[in-house]
């Protein structure tokens, strides 16, 4: 028989990267915290709702037994609403750390196969995607990954096993065609390296993330 004390201290800590989560996103968009922040966020910021229900569907999905379906069902149906009235498709699968802005939103599709780090900053119009290598052997499919701090601007496209370094900046209309280093701008089609050793480019940045994060 499980005991209903160590079930309910397994919640609170399969809970607790969450709640930091939603604090960091939170903080993103308002350059500090608090509950009646949080509720303003879901209610009048249209790109705050789905990465809010993602973090309640990848949570929930933790749940034991027939409990997970009677959670998680009802918080994937407010998923689908969220993307629709934000028109993003950010499946809630996708792997999003702490401190996540999705500015403007239009458009925005993000693969569930991508990794993104924390304090990524998002336009409309991105898509960070699968690419699909073909040949006669078979085929091979990748996904990006977006290191901490990475600022991608409006329409660009980021697509297969691609690393976007920490820090580095993705100018509107770039299409990424290899890695990108850390701290780097690069633009246009294709791509190329406008500077090298750029600050990172985050307003309100979740400053606790990587504290509360690092002593789990």
């Amino acid at each position: 028989m499980n005991d209903p004390i160590s079930h309910d201290k397994r919640m609170r800590s399969q809970f607790a990267p969450i709640w930091l989560a939603l604090q960091a996103d939170v903080t993103r968009i308002y350059g500090c915290f608090n509950l009646r922040l949080l509720f303003k966020a879901f209610l009048i910021v249209r790109t705050f709702r789905p990465i809010c229900s993602l973090r309640l569907c990848q949570w929930a999905n933790n749940w034991p037994g027939i409990i997970r379906p009677c959670v998680l069902w009802p918080l994937r149906i407010l998923h689908l609403l969220n993307q629709q009235l934000a028109a993003v498709d950010i499946p809630w699968r996708t792997r999003i750390g702490a401190g996540f802005r999705l500015t403007h939103g239009w458009g925005a599709v993000i693969s569930p196969g991508a990794m993104i780090g924390k304090n990524v900053t998002v336009f409309h119009g991105v898509t960070i995607g699968q690419k699909d290598n073909i040949s006669f052997e078979g085929r091979e499919t990748t996904y990006p990954t977006i290191e901490d701090e990475v600022w991608i601007g409006p329409h660009a496209v980021i697509a297969g096993g691609i690393t976007i370094g920490c820090g580095s900046r993705i100018a509107p209309g770039t299409i990424v065609t290899g890695n990108v280093e850390p701290y780097s701008i690069v633009g246009g089609n294709p791509m190329r390296v406008i500077k090298t050793d750029a600050p990172p480019d985050v307003v309100n940045p979740a400053a606790f993330v990587e504290k509360k994060y690092s002593s789990q």
